[in-house]
């Protein structure tokens, strides 16, 4: 489907779902969970942030389908939705790559 056949509403949804890449700390969380599933305290670890940043940011990638999250006993683990974000952000670092 092009774009120009999007209606108001997808072409508003599309809007909102790259401004989920528009985010330094988002995009440095899904290049972290494009190599495997991760808790809030790994990711917190790895980024050198504070637990309550990291679950903030991760409820709205939630929020617009970017993660999804797996129990663990305790743990929560996070993982991308699907592969189409793992396409999205490997297009995205080609193009920025290639420069």
């Amino acid at each position: 489907e092009m774009i120009a056949e999007m209606s108001e509403d997808e072409l508003s949804d599309l809007a909102d779902l790259f401004k989920m890449f528009s985010d330094p700390t988002r995009l440095k969380i899904m290049n972290l969970l494009l190599y495997k599933e991760l808790n809030v305290c790994e990711i917190a670890n790895l980024l050198n942030m504070t637990h309550s940043a990291i679950s903030h940011q991760l409820a709205t990638l939630k929020v617009v389908n970017l993660v999804k999250s797996r129990k663990n006993g305790k743990e929560v683990y996070y993982s991308l939705s699907d592969n189409h974000i793992h396409s999205i952000i490997a297009i995205g670092k080609e193009h920025v790559m290639e420069e």
